[in-house]
């Protein structure tokens, strides 16, 4: 993951070793994920839904009302 956080953000990796924190594997998880998404999506594959637990997402939803 370093390599590729490193090539998106045009920085060593010795140098995002340094100065990378939590929010910026956050961010790359996030950006990886969305680019998975509209790849599935504009070749018409079925989107994976492994990453979703529906129990877990209404429990929380059932939190937040």
């Amino acid at each position: 993951m370093l390599d590729a956080m490193a090539e998106r953000y045009g920085i060593l990796p010795s140098k995002l070793i340094q100065t990378a924190d939590t929010f910026d594997l956050m961010v790359m998880d996030v950006a990886l994920t969305y680019r998975q998404y509209r790849e599935s999506k504009q070749s018409n594959q079925p989107v994976d839904q492994s990453v979703y637990n529906e129990e877990d997402l209404l429990e929380k939803l059932e939190k937040y009302k």
